[in-house]
């Protein structure tokens, strides 16, 4: 056992470890606050944008309002389990920060490799939807009226192909801090 004057020296390490972790963790649960509310925001003002592309990106807002959750409950259970100062539990956070850090690295890297596919897909689908152009109140017609009212397509293509490397560059950042 260590000597009392040992354990009073080990103590305002330990605070000032709890004191980083417990910022960390605030820091972690606020982008999963950021993660729900663009997921939200998504569904409810960008679904139009979102048909363009292909069947798979309508799901999105739900990948985001998931994450941004899970999130969330992971940044509580890490601000109790350093409370508590619980050793199993502190392990379960770190693996599932770890586990967390491999997702949005995967993802940052396949949204930067596949960014051309994705302004491709959206470009075909814009296409298609010219097309099929309805008047009556079609989604994929909204989602044309709404882009032909920001001034043309060629605009937001150019805003598409400038945002994915941002997007790409943030995720990255997020997942390595």
């Amino acid at each position: 056992m260590a000597s009392p004057s040992r354990r009073l020296q080990t103590k305002p390490v330990i605070t000032c470890f709890k004191s980083v972790l417990l910022i960390y963790t605030f820091i972690f649960w606020i982008t999963g606050v950021i993660l729900l509310v663009v997921g939200i925001w998504g569904k409810v003002s960008l679904e139009n944008y979102f048909s363009l592309l292909n069947e798979k990106a309508t799901n999105v807002p739900f990948v985001l309002i998931g994450t941004g959750t899970v999130i969330i409950l992971l940044g509580t259970f890490g601000c109790f389990a350093t409370c508590r100062a619980s050793a199993w539990m502190l392990k379960l956070y770190a693996m599932f920060l770890t586990l967390i850090f491999l997702v949005e690295l995967v993802a940052a890297i396949v949204g930067f490799v596949f960014r051309h596919e994705i302004k491709n897909s959206f470009k075909s689908n814009y296409e298609n939807a010219l097309k099929q152009y309805n008047a009556t109140g079609d989604y994929r017609s909204d989602a044309v009226d709404k882009i032909q009212s920001t001034g043309c397509f060629i605009k937001v293509m150019t805003i598409i192909e400038s945002e994915m490397g941002v997007v790409a560059g943030i995720s990255f950042g997020v997942a390595c801090f």
